[in-house]
C-alpha cells in the first residue's frame, strides 16, 4: 500500500509540474527569485515552525534532527530510530491585485525529497530541494494606456544537501548540513516604442541569463528536557553563515516582431554583448547570513506550542549584474506560532483519534524594499497528518492549507492574495532488525 501510495504521488507531482513554473510571484523578479523553501509540509502547517523535533518525522531545516532520542512511548520495543522518508509537492493560487486591475495565477511545485538513517547516536540526511524560484510576466502602461515595458522570467535556485547530527546527550543534539547550490536565471525585458501611437513593426529585447553555483553551511542545536512527568520543553537554534554563490553571465540583444493577436514574439536576430570586457561575465552573489531561534511546551504524542523567531542579514545581499534605483534590501525576519494536538496516538478504536490536527501563523519581513515600501508577508495555516500503513510504523500523509497575502498596493505596486493547498508523505521503515527466532 505504501509503495502505491508513494508512485502516485510522484506521478502526481510529475504531471502537474511539468512545463509550469514554480512560482507566478512578481516579486521573484528581484534578487534570486521567491524564496520557495520554507520547510516540510509538517512545518509549515505549523505556520513554519521549526524547533520540534521527534524520531518519526524529517525536518530539513534543523540538521539536528537527524538524531536524538526516541519519542517516550515509541512502539519499537527500545530498538534504534527508524528509517524516515519524506517527500512533498504544493498547489498554490495566487490573486494579483493594484490600484487599477488584479489578475489570477497558480502553480504546482515539487517541495523536496529526502532521506534521514540513524547510525547509533548518528544521523545522516541527504535530499534534494527547489530553493527559489523565479517566474513572472508584467507589463508596465505609460500615460496614453500603452504598454511601456513587458519583463518575463523563469528559473530559480536548487539544493542538493548532506547532513549530519550527532546526540550529544539525553535531549541535546547537534548537527550540520552541507548545501551545493544550483541553477539559473533567465529574463528578458522589452521598452516598446511607438510611430504616431501604433506599436514599430520590431521592439528591441534585452536578454540575460545567469547560471548559479555555489556551497554553503547550515548549522543547528536542538534539547529537550522534561519539566515534570508530562511536560516537555523544547527548543532549538539554527545558523546559516554569509556566503556567496558564482554567477557566469550571459546577456544579449534581439530584434523581436510580436504578434498583435497572440503577442508571442518572433525572434528575428540577436548580438551578444561582451560581458568580459566590462568584467561582469562572471560575478559574485552574497547570500546573507541567516539565525533561528525558539521554544515550546508540550506533552510528548500529544500537544505541542511554541514560537520561533528568524533574523536574516538581506541587507548584505547583492548582485552588480542587476541594479535597480527603486529597490534596496533591508535586513528581514520572521516570526511564527504555532502546534499540534493529537488525541490518542495509539486508538485502535478510531482512526481521528490517531489524526494529528496542526495550525500557527507567522508574519514576515522580506528584506526586499521597493519604492520605500518593505515588502511584508502574513499567512494562517492548518494541517493534517493522516496515519497510513503499519500502524507501529508512525508513517503519515500530511496535508496542508495555507492563507494569507504578500506585498502592498501603496506606490504602483501588487499585493498577492495566495491560497497553498501542500501535501505530503512522511513515511517510517526498519531497515534492521534484530531476529528473535533463528
Amino acid at each position: 500500500m505504501i509503495k502505491k501510495l508513494v508512485l502516485v504521488f510522484i506521478a502526481f507531482i510529475a504531471i502537474h509540474s511539468y512545463g509550469q513554473e514554480g512560482t507566478a510571484s512578481p516579486y521573484s523578479f528581484y534578487g534570486i527569485g521567491s524564496l520557495k523553501f520554507k520547510g516540510t509540509v509538517e512545518n509549515r502547517s505549523m505556520g513554519g515552525l521549526s524547533i520540534y523535533t521527534d524520531s518519526i518525522h524529517m525536518n530539513l531545516r534543523n540538521p539536528a534532527s537527524y538524531t536524538g532520542d526516541n519519542v517516550a512511548t515509541y512502539p519499537f520495543n527500545g530498538e534504534s530510530r527508524p528509517v524516515k522518508f519524506t517527500l512533498g509537492g504544493t498547489y498554490s493560487s495566487t490573486n494579483l491585485e493594484s490600484d487599477s486591475s488584479s489578475d489570477n495565477a497558480s502553480a504546482t511545485t515539487f517541495d523536496y525529497l529526502a532521506i534521514s538513517v540513524p547510525v547509533g547516536k548518528f544521523g545522516f540526511g541527504l535530499g534534494l530541494l527547489p530553493y527559489t524560484s523565479v517566474g513572472y510576466k508584467l507589463e508596465s502602461i505609460n500615460s496614453d494606456d500603452e504598454i511601456e515595458n513587458r519583463f518575463r522570467g523563469e528559473g530559480g535556485l536548487n539544493k542538493v544537501f548532506f547532513g549530519l547530527g550527532y546526540q550529544i546527550a539525553k535531549g541535546l543534539s547537534i548537527g550540520a548540513d552541507l548545501h551545493y547550490n544550483f541553477g539559473n536565471i533567465q529574463n528578458s525585458t522589452i521598452e516598446y516604442q511607438y510611430d504616431d501611437g501604433f506599436p514599430v513593426q520590431y521592439q528591441a529585447r534585452e536578454n540575460n541569463r545567469s547560471d548559479l553555483s555555489g556551497i554553503n553551511l547550515n548549522f543547528g542545536i536542538s534539547y529537550k528536557t522534561l519539566i515534570n512527568d508530562k511536560l516537555e520543553l523544547v527548543s532549538g537554534v539554527t545558523f546559516t553563515p554569509e556566503s556567496s554563490l558564482t554567477s557566469k553571465n550571459q546577456r544579449s540583444f534581439s530584434t523581436v516582431s510580436i504578434g498583435s493577436n497572440t503577442g508571442e514574439e518572433f525572434e528575428i536576430n540577436t548580438i551578444d554583448v561582451d560581458l568580459e570586457s566590462m568584467g561582469l561575465s562572471e560575478t559574485d552573489l552574497i547570500l546573507p547570513s541567516k539565525l533561528s531561534f525558539g521554544a515550546g511546551i508540550g506533552k510528548p504524542m500529544s500537544w505541542f506550542i511554541g514560537a520561533e523567531y528568524a533574523t536574516i542579514k538581506t541587507s548584505n545581499f547583492s548582485n552588480v549584474l542587476y541594479n535597480s534605483s527603486t529597490t534596496t534590501y533591508e535586513d528581514g525576519s520572521t516570526f511564527s506560532l504555532g502546534g499540534f494536538y493529537i488525541p490518542q496516538y495509539n486508538s485502535f478504536s478510531s482512526y481521528f483519534k490517531r489524526t494529528v490536527y496542526r495550525a500557527g501563523l507567522h508574519f514576515e519581513n522580506t528584506g526586499l524594499n521597493i519604492n520605500n515600501e518593505s515588502i511584508k508577508e502574513f499567512g494562517i495555516s492548518f494541517g493534517l497528518g493522516l496515519p497510513v500503513g503499519n500502524p507501529s510504523l508512525l508513517s503519515n500523509a500530511n496535508l496542508g492549507f495555507e492563507i494569507g497575502k504578500r506585498g502592498t498596493k501603496n506606490s504602483n505596486l501588487i499585493q498577492e492574495n495566495f491560497i497553498n493547498f501542500q501535501l505530503s508523505l512522511s513515511l517510517n521503515d526498519r531497515w534492521f532488525q534484530k531476529r528473535k527466532y533463528d
